[in-house]
């Protein structure tokens, strides 16, 4: 059977990227289906789409946080450690965060300083109107106190390439859950894995 010349352009079309229906071969259950922009600590804007393409571990927090945040910090540099240096340099670690009115890009980058955060490391401000849908993707409850400060979920969430969710760890230390290593370990040497 012969198609007509008009359905043949049409086929070509969804296959070019950067086109409506590319950004629609997300999995129906990737966070990335979210329109979202972000900003990273370096001032660098984009779609939340564009974390797509390598396994990511993620966490919200906010820097003004004293109690929680800075072992959620210290709970994904303990995970790094338990990686071999290649899985290592695989896995990005993302810090989103909650409070983005304050954590601006100056903001995020001296706490990643203060923290002595390692290179895959990237802190993201979420536009003002996209925290409360990123937080719903990933599953963290969360809200404002009078005093400021911001009660919330204290997790690290495991998402494969096409950003669908592989594992959570609820973060109550420093010490990393070894089931949670485990998963991010299977990530990096799985199917979706571009590395070796």
């Amino acid at each position: 059977m012969k198609m007509p010349f008009s359905f043949l352009l049409l086929g070509l079309a969804l296959l070019q990227p950067g086109t409506p229906a590319a950004a629609q071969a997300l999995p129906g259950d990737s966070v990335y289906q979210l329109d979202a922009t972000v900003t990273d600590q370096d001032g660098n804007a984009g779609p939340w789409r564009n974390l797509r393409g390598t396994p990511r571990v993620m966490s919200m927090f906010y820097t003004n946080c004293h109690l929680m945040c800075p072992l959620i910090i210290e709970n994904g540099k303990a995970v790094q450690k338990q990686l071999t240096p290649s899985e290592r340099a695989r896995l990005e670690m993302v810090m989103i965060s909650l409070d983005p009115a304050r954590d601006t890009p100056q903001a995020l980058r001296e706490t990643a300083g203060r923290h002595r955060v390692p290179a895959q490391w990237r802190f993201l401000q979420p536009g003002t109107n996209d925290v409360r849908a990123i937080a719903s993707v990933l599953d963290v409850r969360y809200r404002f106190r009078d005093d400021g400060s911001i009660n919330h979920t204290s997790v690290l969430v495991l998402v494969d390439a096409e950003g669908r969710v592989l594992a959570r760890s609820e973060v109550a230390g420093a010490i990393p859950d070894p089931a949670f290593v485990a998963a991010v370990r299977a990530a990096l040497a799985g199917p979706d894995s571009p590395f070796p």
